[in-house]
């Protein structure tokens, strides 16, 4: 087992400057539709990274356009994009997971196109968390790869797109592939973000899926993937949703195609120590469901705080225990696919 994490690594580690912005073009060119990319911003909340994140893109690595850029799935890839990039990105969306700030004004000013939650597929009542708005938006999108990347970054370089999308443009027998960095904790020189990482999901990984021993970042919410693989898979609702989709990749097209990309740094506000313990209770759910589907011994989580009066009181929270199907069940989804033409996401009814 050792020996195939190791190989792994020498054949599917890669660094963003492996595949300098010339090549990619080219690829996306030969590819066609084929190559089409839509980026996907989940957010909640986030008006203070947001539109800096959404500028970037549009600046760095798409072409002239409306909001949000041309629609997916023409030929895709002009010479340039915004001064001086490279146009690879067809579709730049932020799907708004319900902000109760100017989350979804600043995005839409910077040039992204904004989808609520609750717009695409209203017949399904929609349920918090972030796998949520993951499902929901390859019904919003069009593009046949489709890159996630979260909406709390600081000092966003647009290597955390370009990078992970290089391997799905030049690699034909590469699917998934997951971002590489390092994890700084502001005023610190030496501490690093990742503790649900480190603490919960490295080890399961280790212990139940020694091949997938060999990714960085298993959590990490910057990845991107073929749009025939996440149609076929089930997305946790919540915050399991990058551990269940990794695991269910593994799965469903092997170690070979799955696929790591350094992009340097990555800078975002950390949370405390009581919400890493709710994300680390949904993300070990995630992993025992997938040991034993169906067996779940209390999906809820005790934590304690200090209350006034000095004494610790308890809040217990629910575990996230639903998932959505493969979108590809999806009736609508099938017909949207099947159209061709015309915005998805608002008419998905």
């Amino acid at each position: 087992m050792l020996d195939d994490v190791e190989r792994w690594l020498k054949a599917r580690s890669w660094s963003a400057a492996d595949r300098p912005p010339a090549r990619l073009l080219a690829a996306k060119r030969a590819l066609g539709a084929r190559g089409t990319v839509s980026v996907v911003l989940p957010a909640l909340n986030e008006e203070a990274t947001v539109g800096a994140i959404v500028e970037a893109i549009r600046a760095e690595l798409m072409a002239e356009g409306g909001p949000g850029g041309g629609a997916a799935g023409g030929a895709g890839g002009g010479a340039a994009g915004g001064a001086g990039g490279v146009a690879l990105v067809d579709e730049l969306v932020v799907m708004d997971s319900g902000s109760t700030d100017r989350t979804a004004e600043v995005a839409a000013a910077a040039g992204a196109r904004v989808v609520r939650r609750d717009e695409v597929l209203p017949r399904v009542p929609p349920v918090p968390g972030k796998g949520e708005v993951l499902w929901r938006s390859l019904l919003a999108t069009r593009g046949e790869i489709v890159c996630f990347v979260d909406a709390d970054l600081q000092d966003f370089d647009t290597a955390f797109v370009s990078g992970i999308v290089g391997p799905l443009l030049t690699e034909p027998d590469v699917e998934f592939v997951k971002a590489v960095y390092d994890r700084p904790v502001a005023g610190s020189a030496v501490a690093q973000g990742g503790r649900v990482t480190e603490l919960v999901a490295r080890p399961l990984l280790n212990l139940h899926w020694p091949l997938l021993a060999g990714f960085v970042q298993p959590l990490g919410g910057e990845y991107a993937a073929r749009r025939s693989l996440l149609e076929r898979l089930p997305f946790p609702v919540g915050y399991g949703v990058e551990l269940g989709l990794l695991v269910d990749a593994l799965h469903t097209v092997g170690l070979d195609a799955l696929a790591q990309v350094d992009v340097g740094v990555r800078r975002h506000r950390h949370q405390d120590d009581r919400a890493l313990g709710r994300m680390a209770a949904a993300i070990y759910r995630t992993a025992q469901l997938r040991l034993a589907r169906g067996h779940l011994v209390r999906p809820r989580l005790t934590q304690f705080e200090r209350g006034v009066d000095g004494v610790f009181e308890p809040r217990t929270y629910g575990v996230d225990t639903e998932e959505r199907p493969p979108v590809r069940e999806i009736p609508e989804y099938r017909e949207s696919r099947r159209g061709g033409g015309g915005e998805p996401g608002a008419g998905v009814a």
